[in-house]
């Protein structure tokens, strides 16, 4: 059957708002992707795309990774239902690989999303230390829920005013928020030790919540001893530090990037990697803060409840997938940062020889382009002075040769187990000719 991106698009969108069930996902120009396998996916139209969007980033091992498939498919055939009574063998065995797995974590909840266990991870911070206040990074991104919807990716003019040591004005990113929620909410800069100081040092903050680098706005890097620091002043001021590591946790390495810093927060939340692309998100940390969704003094309990906690078709992919990194990873980790440090070097390379500035970010398996002249330390600095509409021109022209990162300025690319050295020189070579087509697009507007 022949199939139209806009005819599809068209009749979604008569009976789901927006014709796409998550808007994030919602690309301009449209895009109808039909099969992935590998690094590769495949529109509509049959043509093949490398992939370096990779969903947001979970398919570490990359699409179809006939070992997650095949115990997924086993655990279907083999009667493990999802029963609803007491516990099971299945999550426990997932819950030890966890624990054994990432340095901080002593217990471990399950949930079906990041959000969902971000959201958890914050009611807990408020119910162990009785403060109601959280804190967020300018930039980051932790969810859909209330406490964290605010100060997502702002146009620089909504920052300007903006005093370095200070909070930023709060600015929700969804309607439908209760008017009193940024009475419990404060957004900081990220990298800006002094505005944490100033913010937890208050003693009204119950956590302060931060993807430990923050991946949501491309790659940007916590200065040297900033994690530290706030691992210190969080110690010092009685606020719990939650590492939000759905994007960074298993991609970077197996403990999470906690284990790569030395910084052991005392709660964690994953996603994405964790399950190579089926939905699960972990919530876990020590046990004296985890435990109090199971002590018997109901002032202290917080509710984890989930009808799909636990599901045995996620939970049977995380399973193999952490077998699998644990089994591979003294080879695999280098493999692939050595992959990316390649296509980092040839996208440089690529704009060098164009005449156009730019600054390439990696991180392991990760990395992205900056269209400008030093590696970020913040959104802000991203918003002052890297090329958005440049960005999106690069990337919808290397879409054009074959080559999909997600169409949003600073969004990540990730490279997968799945990639090989001819994607990585094939990707390099449709840079240099974007490369190239931008640059000559520059000189005629010049002109």
């Amino acid at each position: 059957m022949s199939l139209d991106a806009d005819a599809i698009f068209a009749r979604n969108a008569k009976v789901i708002p927006g014709g796409v069930v998550s808007i994030n996902r919602a690309t301009d120009p449209r895009r109808l992707f039909t099969r992935a396998q590998g690094a590769y996916l495949y529109d509509h139209s049959g043509r093949r795309f490398i992939d370096y969007h990779a969903a947001f980033s979970p398919y570490f091992l990359g699409h179809g990774r006939s070992e997650i498939d095949e115990a997924v498919i086993a655990a279907i055939r083999s009667g493990q239902s999802l029963m609803g009574a007491g516990t099971t063998t299945w999550e426990g065995e997932l819950a030890e690989l966890l624990v054994d797995s990432v340095p901080s974590l002593e217990q471990v909840e399950l949930t079906n999303s990041g959000s969902e266990a971000t959201y958890f991870a914050l009611r807990i911070a408020r119910a162990a230390t009785g403060r109601d206040r959280v804190c967020v990074m300018q930039g980051g991104y932790n969810g859909w829920h209330n406490d964290v919807a605010f100060n997502l990716m702002d146009p620089l003019a909504a920052m300007e005013g903006h005093q370095p040591g200070t909070p930023h004005r709060l600015r929700p990113f969804s309607a439908g928020m209760p008017s009193n929620q940024k009475d419990n909410v404060v957004a900081i800069e990220y990298n800006d030790l002094a505005a944490a100081e100033a913010v937890l040092g208050t003693g009204t903050v119950a956590a302060i919540i931060l993807e430990p680098i923050l991946q949501n706005i491309g790659i940007v890097k916590p200065q040297p001893g900033y994690l530290q620091r706030l691992r210190e002043i969080c110690d010092r001021t009685g606020t719990l530090l939650i590492f939000d590591e759905v994007k960074t946790g298993f991609r970077h390495a197996l403990g999470g990037y906690q284990s790569v810093c030395g910084v052991m927060p005392d709660l964690s939340t994953f996603g994405k990697a964790v399950a190579n692309g089926y939905p699960l998100g972990v919530l876990g940390g020590k046990a004296r803060y985890m435990g109090l969704f199971a002590t018997s003094d109901p002032a202290k309990r917080v509710l984890m409840a989930g009808t799909y906690n636990g599901h045995p078709v996620p939970v049977a992919a995380a399973i193999a997938c952490l077998k699998l990194l644990r089994a591979e990873q003294a080879t695999l980790y280098p493999r692939l940062e050595a992959l990316t440090a390649r296509l980092a070097a040839g996208t440089r390379a690529a704009f060098a020889e164009a005449g156009i500035t730019v600054t390439v970010v990696q991180q392991a398996s990760a990395y992205v382009t900056y269209f400008m002249d030093h590696a970020p330390l913040s959104w802000t600095d991203i918003a002052r002075h890297h090329d958005m509409a440049l960005d999106k021109r690069f990337r919808n022209l290397l879409a054009d040769e074959g080559i999909f990162h997600f169409p949003l300025p600073t969004k990540q690319g990730s490279v997968s187990a799945a990639h090989s050295e001819a994607d990585i020189d094939e990707t390099i070579a449709a840079t240099r000719r974007v490369a190239a087509r931008l640059a000559a697009t520059n000189l005629a507007a010049k002109g």
